[in-house]
């Protein structure tokens, strides 16, 4: 379903491709994450993928990466730890700087839970070629970055 708005063909165009993008993230999002634990929500889920494959990180950096708020982070980074899933270490020099890192139960809960995320990612994504895939990916990093 595209837009209803009838502006002009640049303000049509515009809408039609920005209503297309959300909603096909939002679709493969919610089949790809369906079979996430009931306890786990995306943004947790991401935070641990992070870990696993990126290694500790401070929160500033967990937020950035995943383009959330401070404040929200802290409370998904409050939840894991409280589930034993992930610690936080302050910096002894500078307080304010707080890495975070997986348990040992949450390094086995994620390598257990990713492969299958990713093959249900993968299963999504081929409906394109993998040449398809390439130029969806630039075109993606190209909207999100905002360069014309």
């Amino acid at each position: 379903m595209g837009t209803h708005f009838h502006g002009s063909k640049l303000e049509a165009d515009a809408l039609d491709a920005y209503i297309k993008l959300l909603r096909a993230a939002e679709s493969v999002s919610n089949r790809t994450h369906d079979g996430l634990p009931a306890d786990l929500t995306l943004t947790q889920f991401g935070v641990l993928e992070a870990l696993l494959h990126l290694g500790p990180l401070c929160q500033s950096a967990l937020a950035e990466k995943l383009l959330k708020s401070a404040g929200n982070l802290t409370l998904v980074v409050n939840n894991l730890e409280k589930a034993g899933l992930v610690a936080r270490e302050r910096d002894a020099s500078d307080r304010r700087y707080v890495t975070v890192a997986l348990t040992p139960r949450g390094r086995r809960h994620i390598e257990a839970l990713f492969p299958r995320v990713c093959a249900r990612i993968t299963a999504e994504m081929s409906v394109l070629t993998s040449t398809e895939q390439a130029a969806l990916a630039r075109l993606c990093k190209k909207i999100g970055l905002g360069r014309a």
